[in-house]
């Protein structure tokens, strides 16, 4: 009789600790998720990595039609004189240059 009481009262106290832990956790789960480091920075953080990924991708598209410029201006020596003009402002002579003002 004695084991019998003793193992209905084991269980039920085991019973109880188990129920107790999985309320905590739960619990905590709960909270730990609504917190600060919860949920909703996690899609705050994908969303930002989302953005850096499309900012990433930008500038690699940019860098490589930029070395394409490049390459073209060191194989082509019109390529050189073009741009050469452009940043200078150079004329040649007996060229005609049409200027227009800001408004127009």
């Amino acid at each position: 009789m004695w084991n019998r009481y003793h193992l209905t009262m084991k269980s039920s106290v085991v019973r109880f600790a188990y129920v107790s832990a999985l309320i905590l956790a739960l619990v905590y789960a709960f909270f730990a998720m609504r917190g600060p480091h919860g949920v909703a920075a996690y899609s705050q953080k994908r969303q930002e990595i989302r953005e850096l990924e499309e900012r990433n991708a930008a500038l690699e598209r940019e860098n490589k039609l930029k070395r394409e410029y490049i390459e073209r201006l060191r194989k082509s020596k019109g390529e050189q004189e073009l741009e050469i003009r452009r940043t200078l402002k150079l004329v040649k002579p007996n060229e005609k240059v049409f200027m227009k003002r800001q408004g127009e």
